[in-house]
């Protein structure tokens, strides 16, 4: 075993030399040594441990004292720990170079530093594990989310992301998994589209809470084309939302879609969301926000105005930007009209 600064090499090279130079068999060498020739054979290539009966038996067998091949053996372990740890650094820094340290950094969540090796430290810290490699997929098993591209340092990200919201999750106090009761909730999630982030962030925060769901708000990331994400963590479910500079009608979107990943069943799953979860999922968003047979009655008037998008919205109590936002996406107005009526969101997470 080697990596670039070290070679680890097991004490059975120096039993090796020893029968070549007296010119002894290994099946000789296992009579002598009463142990198997199958066992001998794997104490020569470094397959098991020189262990201190042994090192006893090679000193009456070699003439070689016990300590001698006890502290061979311990140095070999040594060094072998030693070629592991420098493998798995070179390979971890590799890794590391993918993820958005300095975006990570400007948030608060890593610390700082330009030495490849202590970010590494750093990042596996981070993500609570031992190495880099042990982050399989870059995802956290049973993840489900919505963005809307797919690539490799979008999964990077995702992963960074991800990985936040459950340690800001970590601590929040939340009452038993009630899906039943999140079900009974949904008209009056939506009836907070109308309210302002000061009236419903906390109100929203709190009912969640209530169904055993800790909702988290955490910044955008850039090249993550990522809205939010939920998935199990403990006895708990994480919600994510994505906060800085969000049109209102895509936040909300966005915290259907994941409600309804959580009530379908979606997050848990090995594998993750496939498209056509995603797209339930999206469905779900979109008709529990406008109802399919109030947005059919609309187009039916044939009168699309401002006007008439502001007296929709309010008869069917919800935001008027969530209105524009669902005819824009369907295609029925272009994306520069009544943008107006639309509402940013500049949240805190």
């Amino acid at each position: 075993m080697r990596s670039r600064k070290t070679i680890a090499t097991p004490p059975g090279a120096t039993i090796r030399e020893q029968l070549e130079d007296r010119g002894m068999t290994q099946k000789e060498f296992a009579v002598r040594m009463d142990l198997s020739e199958k066992h001998i054979s794997r104490l020569i290539n470094g397959e098991v441990r020189l262990t201190p009966d042994v090192a006893l038996r090679l000193e009456s067998v070699l003439g070689v004292p016990a300590e001698f091949w006890n502290n061979l053996e311990s140095r070999y372990r040594e060094r072998l720990a030693r070629v592991e740890e420098e493998n798995a650094m070179e390979a971890d820094q590799e890794m590391a170079s993918h993820f958005p340290y300095s975006e990570m950094v400007s948030y608060g969540w890593i610390e700082e530093t330009r030495k490849p090796t202590e970010r590494v430290m750093h990042l596996r810290r981070f993500f609570q594990v031992a190495s880099l490699g042990a982050l399989e997929n870059l995802i956290i098993p049973g993840i489900a989310y919505r963005r809307l591209e797919n690539s490799i340092k979008s999964n990077y990200t995702l992963a960074a992301w991800a990985q936040r919201a459950r340690i800001e999750a970590t601590n929040r106090e939340t009452a038993r998994i009630n899906l039943a009761k999140l079900q009974e909730s949904i008209n009056t999630i939506r009836l907070m589209t109308v309210e302002d982030p000061e009236i419903f962030c906390p109100n929203l925060t709190s009912l969640l809470s209530s169904c055993g769901i800790a909702l988290v708000f955490l910044p955008h990331m850039k090249g993550s084309f990522l809205h939010g994400a939920s998935f199990y963590d403990g006895r708990k479910i994480v919600l994510g939302l994505t906060v800085r500079g969000r049109d209102a009608d895509k936040f909300w979107f966005s915290a259907f879609h994941e409600i309804g990943h959580i009530l379908l069943g979606h997050i848990g799953l090995p594998e993750g969301t496939s498209k056509a979860e995603e797209d339930l999922a999206d469905r779900f968003a979109a008709d529990t926000l406008i109802p399919p047979d109030l947005l059919n009655a609309f187009l039916k008037r044939n009168n699309i105005s401002e006007a008439s998008i502001l007296s929709f919205a309010r008869a069917i109590e919800i935001a008027p930007g969530i209105v524009v936002g669902r005819l824009q996406k369907e295609g029925i107005i272009d994306f520069n009209q009544y943008n107006s009526l639309k509402t940013k969101y500049c949240l805190q997470p």
